[in-house]
């Protein structure tokens, strides 16, 4: 492991914090699927900071299309854990037998499966 990939894991596991806790004051009032979607742009904007300040040190270059671009590579890792979400807590996991914090748990692995892919858009794309 690369110090610059420790460094997106430090910045990504702060982000995906911020995305996984945020879904639940989200649901307070809205539905699954609409709070997960939320949850991951709350995420994606410090990810977005963090990632251009401290990760891939991108602070000189020009700000517009590193948004775009980073959007791009996340609308793909959105895409990534709702699927992911909805298809543990809908019907993966009720087969399973599990019945407790099924939303929970269905969103953590969403959150988590997207890393990879995101790391490489971001430095082969979004930060280059």
């Amino acid at each position: 492991m690369t110090p610059q990939f420790l460094r997106f894991l430090m910045a990504g596991g702060i982000a995906a914090a911020a995305n996984y806790g945020s879904r639940f004051v989200f649901s307070q009032w809205l539905g699954y699927g609409v709070a997960i979607v939320l949850a991951y742009l709350v995420g994606m904007t410090v990810a977005f900071v963090l990632m251009r300040q401290h990760v891939f040190d991108a602070r000189e270059r020009a700000l517009g299309p590193q948004i775009a671009k980073f959007a791009a590579v996340n609308a793909l890792a959105v895409l990534q854990t709702l699927l992911i979400s909805l298809l543990l807590a809908r019907w993966l996991l009720p087969r399973l037998g599990v019945v407790e914090h099924v939303e929970a748990i269905a969103h953590l692995a969403g959150v988590l499966v997207p890393v990879v892919t995101s790391y490489l858009g971001h430095r082969m794309l979004t930060f280059k």
